[in-house]
């Protein structure tokens, strides 16, 4: 879990709390603001939850190109200048 996730569901946990706090007082203005802040503390959740998902999935594939690397010094040389040309074509507008 990430600092995203954790900030995430602390604003939707206030957002709830002045959501009903508005209902029990009947501000219409602080309710509204509760339910702003539960959707966005909603979405930070999402966010943080996707990049936890990706950091863990890119690490495995992170190790393999490093052992990869290591083993084939050469052939990784000559694909990361086929890469940096086809990037420097595709910039320059060539193709």
């Amino acid at each position: 879990m990430n600092n995203s996730t954790l900030e995430g569901a602390t604003r939707d946990l206030g957002g709830s709390v002045k959501e009903v706090a508005g209902i029990a007082t009947g501000d219409r203005s602080l309710e509204a603001e509760g339910r702003t802040d539960q959707f966005g503390g909603k979405l930070q959740k999402a966010y943080g939850n996707a990049a936890d998902a990706v950091q863990q999935q890119a690490g495995p594939l992170a190790d393999k190109a490093r052992s990869f690397a290591k083993e084939r010094p050469w052939a990784t040389a000559a694909l990361a200048g086929v890469v940096g040309i086809a990037l420097l074509n595709t910039l320059r507008g060539k193709r």
